[in-house]
């Protein structure tokens, strides 16, 4: 009885760059997509949830001065203030995070337009998860372009998306959310966008568990969807927090408070930040 025959070098030789390193791109693919992307979604939206958990600190750091309404403003710039004080920080940035996006969403693209969803003929929920994993991949690609580049780099695309300002976090995100081309309907576009990257990276995580064989039987499965499923309704109560607070911010008071803390060195506290803001209260929403 004859062996097969191995596959020989021609055949090999006209197999494409991902045929060839199938499995190794997919590993790598995933791993990325959990660490340090998907990882990275939880300080994000826990630090821009801050406009609204912020409020409800008794003292958000040392040296306190603000009432409540502006607590959330200088808990969110303190914290803008403390990344933006990391060293190398673009370096930090393209290596653990920028690269390690473009190769995922490059690969993943490649991925989605080249698997054959059955929704149609099969109706199942997996399909349907299949098929929501592609599309919400395909919208994060041009989210999280728009969102770098208008919030990090100040493209603003005409004015659809007002720039970003370090020393005025809060104020100019909220005019990111209020004062663009579309106005308040800016707050539905990032709802629905992070919404559907919180579902791409807890369908997804789910999924990598199976694939790196973590989650053999039906019943692990079960279990640990059921956790990914907290982690996601997590994500995004918190995208969804931060979304509305910002959208609902009073941008010129949350300018009295950034204007306090810069002059007092980033902290806002002591008498002199109070007197800054003391004629400027922002209004309960």
């Amino acid at each position: 009885m004859s062996a097969t025959a191995p596959p020989s070098n021609a055949s090999h030789a006209n197999q494409s760059f991902y045929e060839r390193h199938h499995f190794l791109l997919r590993r790598v693919h995933s791993l990325l997509g959990i660490a340090p992307i998907g990882v990275f979604l939880f300080p994000h939206l826990i630090t821009n949830s801050s406009i609204v958990w912020g409020r409800f600190l008794s003292q958000p750091h040392s040296e306190y001065a603000f009432g409540e309404a502006q607590r959330g403003v200088q808990m969110f710039q303190h914290e803008v203030n403390f990344i933006h004080a990391l060293p190398a920080l673009p370096l930090i940035e393209w290596g653990a995070l920028f690269l390690p996006l473009l190769f995922h969403a490059l690969i993943g693209v490649y991925f989605g337009l080249s698997g054959k969803p059955n929704v149609k003929a099969y109706p199942y929920g997996a399909n349907w998860r299949y098929t929501l994993q592609r599309l919400s991949g395909y919208l994060g690609v041009f989210f999280i372009f728009a969102h770098i580049t208008s919030l990090r780099y100040g493209w603003t695309y005409g004015g659809l998306m007002p720039a970003f300002v370090g020393d005025h976090a809060a104020s100019t995100t909220a005019d990111h959310f209020q004062n663009g081309l579309i106005g308040g309907l800016m707050v539905v576009v990032y709802i629905v966008c992070v919404s559907a990257l919180v579902y791409h990276f807890a369908n997804g995580l789910w999924t990598a568990a199976i694939t790196w064989g973590l989650t053999v039987t039906v019943e692990a499965q079960k279990r640990w969807g059921a956790l990914c499923a907290l982690i996601g309704i997590g994500l995004g109560i918190a995208g969804l927090a931060a979304a509305i607070g910002f959208a609902t911010l009073n941008i010129e008071a949350a300018e009295s408070v950034e204007t306090a803390m810069k002059a007092t060195g980033g902290h806002g506290g002591g008498g002199e930040a109070a007197a800054i803001v003391e004629q400027n209260e922002m209004p309960e929403h």
